[in-house]
């Protein structure tokens, strides 16, 4: 029941067991993963710990203690409990490849691709290792060998979008974009209606850039990262939640009262809790379902809609006091429309902060569909759109957003007050 994701008829069984035998550690262990299912994560930390109290010599638990680990962020427990399984089972697929993950996020690319190597000696056929194997060697500069290796993971696990996207993508890191290309157009030709091929093939071949990324794009693209979204952000340094929030504290500081707050694209709800002792109502807005899922749990937002942020705002006429938008309008080529409707949102006097990517002072275009798929923007374009919309800016600072391949994102932290 729990694998077919039947949650309630796994959860009844387990309970059921559980009243009648307190300490079976199989039931306390499945009800611990099916909490960590439901975004639960110290519920389920707690479940799967009583658990190998019981029987601590059971590998299992110990995996899957690393996974709830992992998504907390905290990588050195995830690394030492994974260790213990594989000292119970030293052929442990899963926290082998689980543990190679960890070593190829913190650089280690020779002892991940170690553990790949052995993972696919005892199962050629799992796609998670070739897949991690094929990021490995691309990291590790092996072009061909990762090429091979993805081909593999597209094989046997050709329906997976993040996998099969991500190498492609770190072609793109490396400067290779005819190769990205390439791999997107054969990528394309099987799945012509695909979204997220369909943008980043027009991101890295030069080709006619959209005005913005698609909905359909969007919504595929975070539903797909939206488990892993706060711990992949983490790891890169991500600030546009907390640049976001001291601005609109600089820029409401002398309003008194509780304001109404939107949060445009408010994805994993990373922004909710910086700013909810501003708000008197705090609502969020996204169009990833999963991304949407995971603000939920935070218990943070008043209400969320899974929504696109212009048309949100066009059916929120003069509602809210403050609108926050933290690396969503780089998905954004044209902003008019985005200026236009925030304006129309706000109430006279309230504030817009947003950030976006940021091209050089001295280029002449507006805006660039970048060859990673997100779009920057030209200082002068992001101010005079503002103007164009009755939306004063108070502030254009130049920011690093977060870094990416190692090296910094620059982008600008706009805020902006209605007329």
């Amino acid at each position: 029941m729990l694998r077919s994701k039947e949650t309630a008829q796994a959860e009844a069984v387990f309970t059921a067991i559980l009243g009648r035998w307190p300490d079976q550690p199989d039931a306390l262990h499945f009800l611990g993963v099916l909490e960590h299912q439901r975004g639960h994560s110290d519920k389920a930390l707690a479940l799967i710990r009583r658990s190998i109290a019981i029987a601590p010599t059971a590998p299992d638990p110990w995996n899957n203690l690393g996974n709830v680990l992992v998504e907390q962020q905290r990588f050195d427990e995830a690394t030492e409990a994974y260790e213990k399984c594989l000292a119970l089972h030293p052929d442990f697929a899963d926290a082998l490849n689980n543990l190679a993950t960890i070593y190829r996020r913190r650089g280690l690319h020779e002892q991940s691709e170690t553990l790949c190597r052995r993972v696919l000696s005892l199962q050629p056929d799992l796609a998670q290792a070739w897949y991690n194997l094929s990021l490995t060697l691309l990291e590790r500069g092996q072009v061909e060998e990762g090429l091979m290796a993805n081909s593999r993971a597209i094989v046997l696990w050709p329906r997976h979008l993040q996998a099969r996207n991500a190498v492609p993508r770190a072609l793109v890191h490396l400067g290779r974009l005819d190769e990205a290309a390439q791999l997107y157009r054969e990528w394309l030709a099987v799945d012509p209606d695909n979204p997220v091929i369909q943008h980043h093939l027009a991101a890295c071949s030069g080709g006619t850039a959209p005005q913005r990324a698609s909905d359909g794009y969007v919504e595929r693209t975070f539903d797909a990262f939206a488990a892993t979204f706060d711990a992949n952000l983490s790891a890169l340094g991500y600030r546009a939640p907390e640049l976001v929030a001291a601005l609109l504290r600089e820029l409401v500081s002398a309003q008194s009262r509780p304001l109404a707050i939107a949060d445009l694209g408010c994805g994993t709800g990373l922004c909710g809790p910086l700013i909810r002792d501003l708000a008197g109502s705090l609502d969020g807005c996204d169009l990833s379902a999963g991304m949407l899922e995971k603000a939920k749990r935070r218990q943070t937002y008043d209400a969320l809609h899974h929504q696109e942020l212009v048309a949100y705002l066009l059916d929120h006429d003069v509602r809210f006091d403050a609108l926050v938008c933290a690396d969503t309008l780089c998905y954004f080529g044209e902003l008019d429309q985005v200026a236009s409707s925030a304006a129309s949102a706000l109430r006279p006097g309230g504030v817009f902060v947003f950030t976006v990517e940021a091209l050089p002072d001295d280029t002449t275009e507006h805006y660039r569909l970048q060859p990673h798929g997100r779009y920057a923007h030209q200082r002068d374009y992001v101010a005079q759109v503002l103007r164009d919309s009755k939306l004063m800016p108070a502030a254009i600072q130049h920011q690093v957003l977060r870094l990416e391949a190692g090296q910094p994102v620059h982008g600008w932290l706009v805020g902006a007050t209605r007329e």
